[in-house]
């Protein structure tokens, strides 16, 4: 039950990113809302397998920035989610280029955290 809470908040996470930042566009032959589901589930996905290997290997360079690089490593699991699904399931998000794939990672961090605990059990 809290995976499919997880994957409906990370989802409407993305399609607020999508609605304000303009390099963040639903892509595929289906309707935008399961773009966004289709995302939400891979950056679930990529954010419990290789978020932490990522995070870890690029520590000294966080600690070196004081936590500003983690900004960074978050714009690169929305890239990686948004392509994993368009190229497994037909089906996702397209981001333009790092600036927005950036802004909409600090988007989705922050829905994330605020519907997390307004969901909170």
């Amino acid at each position: 039950m809290r995976f499919l809470l997880n994957w409906i908040v990370t989802s409407l996470a993305v399609s607020v990113a999508a609605f304000i930042v303009p390099g963040i566009v639903p892509f595929g032959p289906m309707d935008a809302w399961i773009c966004f589901a289709f995302t939400g589930l891979f950056l679930g996905i990529v954010n419990w397998l290789v978020k932490p290997l990522v995070t870890l290997i690029s520590l000294p360079v966080t600690i070196m920035t004081l936590g500003i690089f983690q900004l960074v490593v978050n714009s690169f699991m929305l890239e990686l989610a948004g392509w994993l699904s368009v190229n497994l399931l037909g089906a996702g998000i397209a981001i333009e280029g790092f600036w927005s794939a950036f802004f909409g990672g600090i988007i989705v961090s922050i829905m994330c955290s605020i519907l997390g605990v307004v969901t909170k059990d």
